[in-house]
């Protein structure tokens, strides 16, 4: 492998196009946190497998137009070489294009709408970074759930966007208490899998496995954490009584994920102490997540991953040490 990343290097360092083609394979990894080629390449099979199973292929187009606009718009901004060769400026453009196209219907002015909305996350990826700094924070995905709350809620302004055309995902609806049913084994491996591969706005279990892999290539603790997390979201949320149509769906797991990720394997370096933080901070997702579920409803917006946002940083903010070295920035 170590090989083969050393090939693929060599052909970018002699070729612009494939330069071009490494930087936005990193940046569709680094939605997880991964910065490697072979990752964001399974990650892209994930999201055009999980598009067209679901006979939505305008979801997988909208992303790639996201990565493409967001990346071209930090190499127009002439952001910092090396966040921009890691792919750190076109994973939350990817994420606006994946969105837009879900909860939107795909007319014609989307997609100009699609490169505004990934356009102006890179300005708001510097602006939430340089703010950030200031509490030793990273942006996460907040650019992305800033812009995309905005660009939907807009759409209700602009008939051209045809903002009713398509229901918003089950994440919105009405909370059913009785809606909570036992859980059957084949539902929590549903519920498991979808969770990951909801972090790409995906109900696919099959894409969730390429995203296992995906990650596995590059760093299997975040693997581990990224499907102990996805177990922790199904379980604590079905312990608390939440719908199980919906954990099954995934959409009480897929910011869960992304926490375990961050706190278990991004900014810390993996371990016993480590692993107990990641997992409270990974419980305590699943609260926001349903908090946010109720307090965003009557605006007609899913949450995205505002709950891994606000959760991580809350978390990151004591600035914890868990080994001798004092563990990794945030």
């Amino acid at each position: 492998m170590q090989k083969l990343l050393a090939s693929w290097e060599s052909v970018c360092g002699a070729s612009a196009a494939a330069r071009v083609i490494d930087i936005l394979l990193r940046g569709t990894g680094q939605v997880m946190f991964q910065n490697h080629p072979l990752t964001g390449l399974l990650f892209m099979a994930a999201i055009a497998w999980g598009a067209l199973a679901s006979g939505t292929p305008e979801v997988a187009l909208g992303g790639l137009l996201g990565l493409l606009a967001s990346t071209l718009t930090a190499m127009w901004l002439r952001v910092d070489a090396e966040g921009l060769r890691a792919g750190l400026h076109g994973y939350n453009g990817l994420l606006v294009g994946l969105a837009l196209p879900t909860f939107l219907a795909a007319t014609p002015l989307l997609w100009g709408f699609i490169v505004l909305g990934a356009a102006v996350a890179v300005v708001a990826t510097l602006a939430t970074a340089n703010v950030g700094k200031t509490w030793g924070v990273a942006a996460l995905t907040a650019p992305f759930v800033l812009v995309t709350w905005l660009l939907l809620m807009a759409a209700h302004a602009f008939a051209g966007l045809g903002s009713g055309a398509l229901p918003f995902s089950g994440d919105i609806t009405a909370i059913d208490p009785t809606a909570a049913q036992p859980l059957r084994l084949a539902d929590f491996a549903i519920g498991v899998l979808k969770s990951l591969s909801q972090v790409f706005l995906k109900d696919s279990g099959w894409a969730a496995l390429l995203l296992l892999a995906g990650l596995a290539v590059s760093s299997l603790p975040a693997a581990v954490f990224g499907l102990g997390g996805a177990v922790l979201a199904v379980v604590f949320a079905h312990g608390l009584g939440a719908e199980s149509e919906v954990i099954t769906a995934g959409l009480f797991g897929f910011s869960p994920v992304l926490t375990a990720i961050a706190l278990g394997t991004v900014f810390h370096t993996p371990g016993p102490k480590v692993a107990l933080y990641a997992a409270l901070g990974t419980l305590f997702t699943v609260v926001v997540q349903g908090a946010m579920n109720v307090a965003l409803a009557p605006f007609g917006v899913p949450t995205l991953t505002a709950p891994f946002v606000l959760v991580s940083w809350l978390f990151l903010l004591p600035r914890q040490q868990f080994d001798p070295s004092g563990g990794k920035p945030s």
